[in-house]
């Protein structure tokens, strides 16, 4: 590699790096400060669930809207002005002054982000084509460790120097992500070389005819529905039902987050490996229901294996990156399925931080919004049948149609 190749390496995994720990740590970072925030002003529990369901929403609004604004303004361009909007909106959340002004940053942060989110697997594929699966690696362990250090270290920050600090912390990594972007988007100006393709309306409409397609839906909607849904409500759930503190309850969400960790480092290894996706599937709802039920009738008994249980639920998310991939014959299509599975997928778990939120003030207690994340995690039963048929999109649609994939695309 030349030493002008080496530094363009450099400057995109940085930029890479930086981008990926903002989009996690954005979400990670408020709900172990609610406590302290309500010090301050009143924040409501629908707003907290309005909270809890943006980072999803903007995600799935996003998946429908990034590719047709980054034909108009180029890709890195499109990621600059999301770190921009970003950094800024995450300092507006560190001043907001009531709960209208924290939810309007929070919203403001998570469209950016929601950007950001589906850009980066492009990002990924145009500067390390050689290396994809190593940098996914890395922004998938950077993510992880975005998700779960901001909760462990939130409220000892908010003690040290105020909530509003704490955020102001965070903030400042938005703000530092946001310097390699502009480099490499005057480089990608230069260059000329900054628009990358949408997929075709006819790959689309054939990848939203196939059932693997809505499988992989139903597996991404519950894994995020049971990620986001507790990212909102885990610390307050735990305050009222096993009686911790606020900075126990800020650890013990940083645990949840931490098992990212260990499944994005090796389902995607296994999965490619074994190119089997049942006994990942059995796991994540094995350990989803033990861990709900657990939570439901003892939740002082085994605090800590609870968690880690539901914890590990979200390992269905590297194993349906991983199948966008395997489970497809070209990029175009990846595009096409990824595009679909995230933007449904996110919208519908949406719909569950809003859900315990407001299952809450009806009933004043948690068992409702529990009962709704386990449901949620039996929801993957028929989806692991689907998944489990090894072919892919391609194949599947013309098994169900008879004609050539080839044909008219």
């Amino acid at each position: 590699m030349t030493r002008r190749g080496a530094g363009m390496f450099a400057l995109a995994a940085t930029a890479v790096v930086l981008l990926a720990l903002t989009l996690r740590i954005a979400v990670a970072s408020l709900s172990p400060l609610l406590t302290a925030i309500q010090r301050d002003f009143d924040v409501p529990a629908a707003v907290v669930g309005l909270i809890g369901m943006a980072p999803p929403a903007a995600f799935a609004l996003a998946g429908m809207f990034a590719p047709a604004i980054e034909r108009r303004i180029g890709l890195e361009r499109l990621v600059l002005a999301a770190a921009v909007i970003a950094a800024v909106m995450l300092v507006l959340r560190a001043i907001a002054v009531d709960a209208v002004g924290l939810l309007g940053a929070t919203a403001g942060v998570f469209a950016a982000v929601g950007v950001a989110n589906v850009l980066l697997p492009a990002v990924v594929k145009k500067y390390f084509p050689g290396r994809i699966g190593l940098l996914t690696t890395v922004y998938s362990s950077a993510m992880a460790i975005a998700t779960f250090v901001p909760p462990l270290v939130a409220v000892p920050l908010a003690d040290a120097i105020g909530w509003r600090g704490s955020f102001l912390v965070w903030a400042a990594i938005a703000v530092a992500a946001v310097v390699p972007w502009v480099a490499m988007s005057l480089r990608a100006r230069a260059a000329r070389d900054d628009v990358v393709e949408e997929p075709r309306a006819s790959v689309l409409s054939r990848v939203v005819r196939v059932p693997q397609t809505w499988a992989l839906v139903a597996t991404f909607a519950v894994n995020s529905s049971v990620a986001y849904g507790l990212f909102a409500w885990l610390p307050p759930m735990l305050i009222d039902i096993a009686g911790v503190d606020a900075a126990e309850a800020g650890g013990l969400l940083a645990l949840f987050s931490f098992m990212g960790m260990p499944v994005a480092l090796i389902v995607p290894l296994l999965v490619g490996r074994l190119r089997r996706t049942t006994p990942f599937y059995a796991v994540a709802l094995l350990a989803g229901v033990v861990g709900i039920v657990g939570l439901l009738f003892a939740p002082t008994a085994a605090t800590t294996l609870w968690v880690v249980l539901v914890g590990l639920v979200p390992l269905m998310f590297p194993m349906v990156l991983v199948l966008f991939g395997l489970r497809t014959r070209s990029h175009e299509t990846a595009v096409a399925l990824s595009g679909i599975v995230q933007s449904v997928g996110y919208g519908i778990a949406a719909l569950m931080p809003l859900s315990i939120g407001l299952t809450h003030e009806l009933t004043g207690g948690w068992t409702a919004g529990m009962v709704l994340i386990g449901a949620a995690v039996l929801c993957i039963i028929p989806a692991s049948v689907i998944v489990a048929r090894n072919e892919t999109i391609e194949e599947a649609w013309e098994r169900r149609t008879g004609r050539a994939w080839a044909d008219d695309t």
